[in-house]
């Protein structure tokens, strides 16, 4: 079991204006609305690195632009590689597409991570590849996120990384002379899967390759890693999956990419479950018919919530009566779900139980403590497990929904309020982390819009 949820949840900063508070908007009958997601962070930032390692440059089609993306640009920016945002002339880009052009990785920089994961492990990697140092920073909440596994990999590769033995942000990262040698690679990534992916993206930089194996308890969040050795396949690069726990990258050559980037499922989640809340029907385009995105688990968990969910060309449409229902989940390959998941449980009317999440202690906030706390305050029922939540039907109330500066805990508040009269979302401009304009696109889509 965690610490107490009152120890877990950082305090307000006494130092800072209160942010401020949005009224979520209450459905007041069935929704009836379309409602296009914008594209995939996890898949956009991915594209972005093996863009910048290719050996040509690479057309990346309608990626998410949001604050995550344009800190992972303007990272390899810093790094040497340059990346054109459509709409500025260049013949061939279109507006909302983006142009990657490579180049030698230098160091010297300095990086901004932001509140970033992808940001803040998946390039200190990269910046192993260029023989200067590169300082790595973030905000505040970015110091506490566990970082020790990526750092140990590279010091196994060669890699000198001054961190003062905290395995924490601020570090700096400098590439032995040569490049990076490659070869095994032996890490715990319990704690995150990103770890595995980090290392995995650089694999075909490395002179020898690089192998990489998990020795730990069981991998959270395993579709990621799968996306990432999609995504490295997509480039051409070599990756043998084959032994669960085992990832081999061939060196060679990165090939240049000119990808259409899907839609964020897990964004669409929000959305999605508006229609199981308050009844009508929500539709999301472009809805993959096959996909690495963990957010493609949320057709079996809404289904199984008591809403009629149907994919087809024109997309995945959900069709909800208002009627909800608890479920016992194993939430390990899909814990970024959590949050929405964790407010349809609170407005259920039996309980659910979420396992597989403590992980989930270690993101932008700990989302457990976060989401009990936060329930609770609006009259719910949630405790903590030691791997999850266990949430029980009880009547909600108005009041203020905590964001802690974590996107989807201010999506969550936004689902809660469909049905809870009075609620206010604290600090929802988070959602800018991967959601451009989540409080314009919600109010359109409660409007009918």
């Amino acid at each position: 079991m965690s610490p107490t949820t009152a120890d877990a949840v950082p305090p307000s900063r006494p130092d800072r204006p209160a942010p401020e508070l949005w009224p979520a908007p209450r459905a007041t009958g069935p929704l009836d609305a379309v409602v296009p997601v914008p594209g995939s962070k996890s898949l956009t930032n991915r594209y972005l690195v093996v863009a910048a390692l290719a050996e040509r440059p690479s057309l990346l089609r309608a990626p998410l632009v949001s604050r995550d993306t344009l800190l992972m640009a303007d990272g390899l920016r810093a790094l040497g590689a340059d990346v054109v945002v459509g709409g500025l002339g260049v013949e061939g880009v279109d507006e909302g597409d983006w142009l990657v052009h490579p180049g030698p990785v230098t160091g010297g920089g300095r990086v901004d991570c932001g509140l970033a994961g992808t940001v803040m492990r998946f390039l200190p990697p990269v910046a192993a590849l260029a023989e200067q140092p590169v300082a790595f920073d973030g905000d505040p909440r970015a110091r506490e996120r566990p970082m020790g596994a990526v750092l140990d990999g590279l010091r196994q590769l060669g890699a000198v990384v001054e961190d003062g033995g905290r395995g924490l942000l601020p570090f700096t990262v400098r590439g032995p002379a040569g490049g990076l040698r490659g070869g095994p690679v032996r890490i715990d990534a319990s704690g995150s899967s990103q770890f595995v992916s980090a290392l995995l993206l650089v694999g075909a930089r490395c002179r020898d390759g690089l192998e990489v194996v998990h020795d730990g308890p069981e991998l959270p969040s395993a579709p990621h890693v799968r996306m990432t050795v999609e995504v490295l396949r997509d480039a051409g690069v070599v990756v043998d999956d084959a032994t669960p726990g085992r990832w081999a990258v061939e060196p060679g050559e990165v090939n240049a990419l000119d990808v259409h980037v899907e839609p964020d499922l897990s964004n669409a989640g929000p959305f999605l479950a508006a229609a199981a809340v308050a009844g009508g029907r929500v539709r999301v385009p472009g809805w993959p018919q096959a996909t690495t995105q963990a957010g493609d688990l949320l057709r079996d968990v809404l289904d199984q919530m008591g809403a009629d969910v149907t994919l087809d060309r024109e997309g995945l449409v959900v069709q909800g009566t208002g009627e909800l229902y608890g479920l016992d989940l194993d939430l390990r390959e899909a814990g970024e779900l959590a949050p929405v998941i964790t407010a349809l449980a609170a407005l259920a009317s039996t309980p659910t139980r979420l396992r597989g999440i403590a992980h989930l202690r270690g993101h932008e906030t700990d989302r457990l403590a976060a989401l009990v706390t936060e329930v609770n305050s609006l009259g719910g029922d949630a405790e903590e497990t030691a791997d999850g939540l266990l949430v029980r039907p009880r009547p909600l109330h108005g009041g203020v929904f905590r964001t802690y500066a974590d996107h989807r805990m201010a999506t969550a508040g936004a689902v809660l309020g469909l049905a809870v009269e009075g609620v206010l979302v604290e600090d929802v401009a988070t959602t800018g982390k991967t959601l451009p304009d989540f409080p314009g696109m919600w109010t359109a889509m409660v409007a009918g819009a």
